[in-house]
């Protein structure tokens, strides 16, 4: 099987230890993570060939940014390397009813100041067949904005199969240009698109009718609406995706998905997590398990359900990385929630 290639950002994650508030900290717990790494370090835990691209700084944060990367068996050979700093958010872990919170410090950094030209796409995708990127991209930078279509372009002139994560950040999208003037040129450029209850809404405008994010009240019949919707607008668009989460509150939460797929709907079991240790990358992770089930089950139902599983897991897993194997992903699949220990 060819490889997977994923394009985006890697930042440097500083957390306070526990449940600490930011005030509150005297260290910081380090790892690194963004939406298209994540999805990279799950499908190598899934045994998945599949490569990273992105450009790090030449300096010492830089190096260990590569080393962290290629501990997990990610391919590292088509990053680039200049700019002046590695992005940077903090995460303040929530518990209960006080949420999470998440302080960007990106500005500048080596990806936002990536140009089209940088990255010989064609070499990069000789050996692929599947290409993966996130709406976080485009938002970072002009620069960012027009390589990400440079690639998604170039991976449809060569047969790949390209996918999005639309993924919308507000607080990101500071370069010009909005996500509704940026988006839809991308998301044409794609076979299979992938949202959250609310990211179709923020980017095209596509509302699920009596759908109430902040109450918890995600049915799935709600976002076949959006579904549809979205397949109409981008008639390129084979496959749509919608994770379901009802947030009850920081620490619990239930997960679920849905798909379309050539005008047919698949629905997936309701996960009731109820004791959430980082959420962080829950979307990715489903990216990832849609992205592995579709290439290698070829069923849609069971692809969903895959993907919902396997990041239904992640929320158990502290930093952004899914650290879950495909084994493992299939066992809560087959139905198997105890939880028990394994011997």
């Amino acid at each position: 099987m060819k490889k997977v290639v994923t394009f985006g950002e890697i930042m440097l994650r500083l957390s306070p230890p526990g449940f600490q508030r930011f005030a509150q900290a005297r260290s910081f717990d380090v790892v690194y993570g963004g939406g298209e790494a994540n999805v990279a370090a799950s499908l190598a835990n899934f045994g998945q060939a599949v490569e990273f691209v992105t450009r790090l700084p030449a300096n010492d944060i830089g190096e260990a940014c590569l080393h962290f990367i290629r501990q997990y068996g990610i391919g590292v050979r088509h990053i680039v390397r200049g700019g002046e700093r590695l992005g940077v958010y903090f995460l303040e872990t929530g518990a209960a009813q006080r949420a999470s919170k998440v302080v960007y410090d990106r500005a500048g950094s080596a990806l936002a100041a990536i140009r089209p030209g940088m990255i010989d796409w064609r070499v990069v995708f000789a050996d692929a067949d599947w290409f993966h990127w996130t709406g976080i991209t485009p938002a970072i930078s002009e620069g960012a904005a027009a390589t990400c279509l440079e690639a998604a372009r170039a991976a449809g002139e060569m047969g790949l199969t390209v996918s999005c994560d639309l993924n919308f950040r507000k607080n990101l999208w500071k370069w010009g240009k909005t996500a509704g003037e940026v988006m839809p040129g991308l998301l044409a450029t794609c076979d299979v698109a992938v949202g959250n209850e609310e990211d179709a809404d923020k980017v095209f405008g596509i509302k699920a009718p009596r759908a109430d994010v902040i109450g918890g009240k995600v049915a799935a019949k709600a976002y076949v609406h959006v579904c549809e919707k979205l397949a109409e607008r981008f008639a390129n668009l084979k496959t749509i995706a919608v994770t379901l989460r009802g947030s009850l509150s920081a620490s619990h939460n239930t997960w679920s998905g849905i798909l379309w797929h050539a005008g047919k709907t698949y629905g997936a079991p309701v996960y009731d997590i109820t004791t959430i240790v980082d959420r962080v990358g829950g979307g990715d992770s489903f990216c990832a398990g849609l992205i592995y089930g579709l290439r290698v089950y070829r069923d849609e139902q069971k692809a969903l359900g895959f993907a919902v599983a396997a990041s239904c897991l992640k929320h158990s897993i502290p930093g952004d990385f899914n650290m879950v194997s495909a084994a493992e992903a299939e066992k809560l699949m087959g139905g198997d929630v105890s939880g028990r220990v394994s011997r």
